[in-house]
């Protein structure tokens, strides 16, 4: 019996630390002990004890005295920074790279390798990663970082987090990821790359929370990522849906033209036939082949069109109406109102997004009653690591006492 009472409570207080953390997280600004007892509902007496682990375990640290209106000043607290960390990997068709993500959201180390990923083998890119994640690793251990362990964004169909089913881009299928020594060693969790950059536009998921966005960290959006492919993902109350064979929201293999051109995917007439950045780069007649990958021939697709070139403005034209279409079928599907590009979309200005939320009205049922938002992510740079890291991380937020010292928790 003594033995299930403590099982329990360590449950319990694995509970208890993760909603104290997630609680902080979430917040744009510090918060006290007193505070913390108010949102969270738990007597302060517990939230004492609680914030007391995580300071011993220097998960948090006191900052700040706060004035309050009444009672004794109170101290905030803050996230630590030099503790913990986490790798984000990212596998993409035009390279592969990491970032290492301290839990206040600082990137503390980062690598990306452009290269012509068909001239590799799946062996020798993990190869590759391994080694510089490797040097990586060092440099954050010598700085005193416990890493946490790490996520990895891949451009395909991706299960049970270990098996990557089919990566058309990449010409991979029933790729077994757990033979891969960095994969085993960092107990990696492997995923669609849309959905982990939709987890990076997801505020405080798994690291302090910087700013009050105009996304909250509870909101409901479809986010479209456009790179060689056409990714997508499904966020749910500030969840990612990932369905029941963990591909929900491939948005970019939905037809739009049932004898339109054949996508890389078998299918005739995908969304990413007409609006991936190579069919763009191929139908503006910039670019063929591999060279339509480069990201020299969209820096080139971009000039032409801000310039008016006539063929060009017709490629975007197309890959819009066709954007347009298939956004429209998803609010009516999934009934949510809020639509968040990213990827190569994002350097065409918020001109975009307002030509597509005029244009959305014709497609969207009771438009007039439906106020669908399209913005362009926050998230800079290649959001699909930042959210592999978060995922990581996010190991930690939901068992805290997994990583924590016992030392720390019998102080």
């Amino acid at each position: 019996m003594s033995a299930l009472r403590s099982i329990n409570q360590d449950d319990l207080r694995n509970h208890n630390l993760s909603v104290v953390l997630d609680t902080i997280l979430r917040s744009v600004e510090p918060m006290t002990r007193a505070e913390l007892a108010r949102a969270t509902g738990l007597t302060k007496a517990t939230i004492s004890l609680l914030v007391q682990i995580l300071i011993s375990s220097k998960v948090l640290h006191e900052a700040d005295s706060v004035s309050v209106h009444y009672g004794r000043p109170g101290t905030s607290l803050a996230v630590s920074v030099g503790s913990f960390c986490a790798f984000g990997l990212q596998i993409n068709t035009d390279g592969y790279g990491f970032a290492a993500v301290d839990i206040n959201g600082d990137v503390i180390d980062e690598q990306w390798v452009d290269c012509d990923m068909e001239q590799l083998t799946a062996n020798e890119v993990f190869d590759n990663l391994n080694n510089i994640v490797l040097d990586s690793e060092t440099k954050a251990r010598e700085l005193g970082y416990i890493i946490l362990g790490g996520a990895l964004a891949l451009p395909g169909v991706v299960i049970d987090g270990s098996i990557l089913l089919a990566s058309p881009n990449l010409g991979w299928k029933n790729l077994n990821l757990g033979q891969y020594e960095l994969v085993e060693r960092l107990n990696v969790f492997a995923a669609n790359e849309a959905n982990l950059a939709a987890i990076a536009q997801i505020p405080g998921f798994a690291t302090q929370r910087k700013n009050d966005s105009i996304m909250k960290p509870s909101d409901s959006f479809i986010y479209i990522s456009t790179d060689i492919g056409i990714g997508g993902a499904v966020v749910r109350d500030g969840h990612v849906v990932y369905g029941e064979n963990g591909f929900a929201g491939e948005i970019g293999h939905v037809s739009v033209s049932l004898d339109g051109p054949i996508c890389r995917c078998g299918r005739r007439g995908c969304l990413e036939a007409f609006a991936g950045r190579r069919a763009l780069v191929e139908t503006a007649r910039i670019a063929s082949g591999c060279d339509a990958t480069k990201i020299e021939a969209v820096n080139v697709l971009l000039e032409r069109w801000k310039s008016g070139d006539e063929i060009v403005v017709s490629a975007v034209d197309k890959a819009v109406e066709a954007l347009v279409s298939v956004i429209g079928s998803a609010v009516n599907l999934l009934d949510i109102n809020t639509v968040i590009l990213g990827g190569i979309w994002q350097r065409f200005g918020v001109c975009l997004t307002q030509r597509i939320s005029k244009e959305l009205t014709s497609e969207v049922l009771c438009s007039e009653a439906v106020n669908v938002r399209v913005l362009m992510s926050e998230v800079g740079g290649r959001s699909a690591l930042l959210g592999a890291a978060q995922v990581a991380l996010r190991r930690f937020i939901d068992k805290p006492l997994d990583y924590i010292e016992q030392s720390s928790i019998d102080e």
